[in-house]
């Protein structure tokens, strides 16, 4: 009798339930006038009619008695797998995440003696030159294929990907708020496990070491101690550590990274780009949950993205399916500029900031102006927006994949927290037993009403979330958690994680220095 209830309760959520993600956007807006990006996501996301206000030329200027404004939350039932059961993952990933914005936060402020930044373009625009003998039959935009993480009990998504030759499979985690791609090498004298064998680089025939004397060499951090280079075919050693204790050793070289493209005809196809710079990892350690390393996004010289420019162009983007997305679906990275993407009506673009703007150069970092709950602009001193330059450089905004949760500081979470319990009229929860916080008891329902949330940029552009992205589902408790957190002790950051980036199209467009977004349903690009 029970197993029969439970089965009549599934099927009527599974009848009532549509995602926010089912929105067809281009077929909803074809005929229609071009719309703000407020405008159109009020339309998609609301069965009833908001009301706005809004200065007469059309500037997305919101004023301060501005009407509460609020979006419905869909509530779903998601196949149970080991490592993603809610309470557990949702540990994982605000642990994680914590630990990260430690490291991000030491990278920015620990003062290193090692090259300029100006000396690191030179070396790398020299080195990245020399690729474009690789340039072949690119054109337009190309393909690959991302999973989530979920099903293993992480926030991330991974990139398949094909290392040497003969081509060793690997699966790296995608990273745009890191320059260095590594993987783990054999022989491994202290590595976490991962799924498939260790790549040998013995076995490669297209594999070349770095010199220690290569000025190339100059692009990475050294162990510590730093051992002397006394001969001319010494390999570059390499050392990268993370707050938690995780750290990757091994050579500095250089490799064949072949990407398993997938064109618009559905057709697989296997580009190789020869003598990529990236890190081959003898000691490695940390929670890497069976990724064979990680793909550096980041705007650095050693990035993935950036020694390939000559190649793919100046832009990238991906556009990531719910994280419990079932595992037949697949979120998807595009390297190359796609003209479709920018003509978009619903893309809307806010700048990049850049050299002296900024403390790093691996960041994507933007500039926030306010934050939106409910329709109400919050009282946020503009001074929580900027890096602070003095004493220990840190602060700012930046969008990363590799962080799942969104994380914004001192007291600023404080205002946004207050503002959505504010807002919200059920049963609040005792957060004692979630690691996120407010949390909500939504027993019962097939959905609930929640305050938008939205921000506003210094240059005027506008970002509106549906509440799958900025709310997480305790599912077998019945209960909600607002998944925006405080920025752990002495971290200014702001950090848009990849969980507020679900079904958006984001275009990072390096050549106009501007990251791109438009809602999409990822799982059909």
């Amino acid at each position: 009798m029970k197993v029969y209830l439970i089965l009549v309760l599934f099927s009527v959520f599974y009848v009532t339930f549509k995602t926010y993600t089912e929105v067809d956007y281009q077929n909803d807006h074809t005929n229609d006038p071009t719309l703000t990006n407020v405008e159109s996501y009020t339309k998609a996301t609301s069965s009833e009619p908001t009301s706005l206000n809004k200065e007469e030329d059309g500037v997305d200027d919101i004023s301060e008695n501005a009407h509460q404004r609020s979006t419905i939350l869909r509530l779903r039932r998601r196949p149970m797998n080991h490592g993603n059961e809610p309470k557990t993952l949702a540990l994982n990933l605000a642990t994680r995440d914590l630990v990260r914005i430690q490291t991000l936060h030491r990278k920015v402020t620990e003062k290193k003696e090692s090259v300029s930044i100006q000396q690191q373009n030179s070396l790398s625009n020299a080195f990245i030159a020399s690729l474009e003998s690789t340039k072949d039959d690119f054109s337009g935009s190309i393909m690959a294929t991302l999973k989530s993480g979920a099903s293993v009990g992480t926030g991330e998504y991974f990139i398949d990907m094909f290392v040497g030759t003969p081509p060793k499979h690997v699966w790296l985690i995608l990273d745009t708020g890191s320059d260095l791609s590594w993987i783990q090498c054999d022989p491994c004298y202290d590595c976490f496990e991962q799924n498939g064998p260790l790549y040998n680089p013995k076995n490669s025939s297209s594999y070349r070491n770095i010199s220690c004397y290569d000025p190339l060499c100059q692009l990475v951090s050294s162990p510590d101690p730093l051992q002397p280079c006394k001969v001319e075919n010494q390999t570059c050693p390499y050392f990268y550590e993370y707050a938690d204790g995780s750290n990757t050793t091994g050579d500095f070289a250089l490799e064949k990274f072949t990407v398993n493209f997938t064109w618009p005809n559905g057709k697989e196809k296997f580009k190789p780009a020869v003598d990529v710079m990236f890190g081959c990892g003898h000691w490695n350690k940390g929670f890497f949950h069976g990724a064979s390393g990680l793909l550096g996004l980041g705007r650095g010289p050693v990035s993935f993205f950036s020694q390939l420019q000559s190649i793919y162009g100046h832009s990238f983007s991906y556009c990531l399916t719910d994280l419990f997305s079932n595992s037949s679906t697949s979120s998807k990275l595009v390297f190359g500029e796609d003209k479709e993407l920018l003509n978009n009506h619903n893309m809307n673009f806010t700048s990049f900031l850049a050299g002296e703007e900024t403390p790093d150069d691996t960041f994507y970092y933007l500039q926030i102006k306010s934050i939106m709950v409910g329709g109400e602009r919050l009282d946020i001193p503009e001074q929580s927006w900027h890096w602070l330059s003095e004493g220990a450089a840190s602060g700012g905004t930046i969008i990363d994949s590799g962080s799942t949760l969104t994380f914004f500081p001192d007291p600023v979470y404080g205002i946004i927290k207050e503002a959505f319990e504010k807002n919200i009229k059920l049963q609040q929860v005792a957060a004692d037993d979630f690691i996120m916080a407010p949390c909500y008891n939504v027993s019962g329902a097939l959905q609930v009403e929640l305050p938008d949330f939205g921000i506003h940029f210094a240059d005027g552009a506008v970002w509106n979330f549906p509440a799958e992205n900025y709310f997480y589902q305790y599912e077998l408790d019945e209960v909600i958690c607002l998944a925006i957190m405080g920025s752990p002790h002495h971290s200014h950051f702001t950090i848009i994680g990849n969980l507020l980036q679900q079904n958006f199209h984001i275009l990072y467009d390096m050549k106009r220095s501007r990251l791109g977004y438009s809602p999409r349903r990822c799982a059909e690009v």
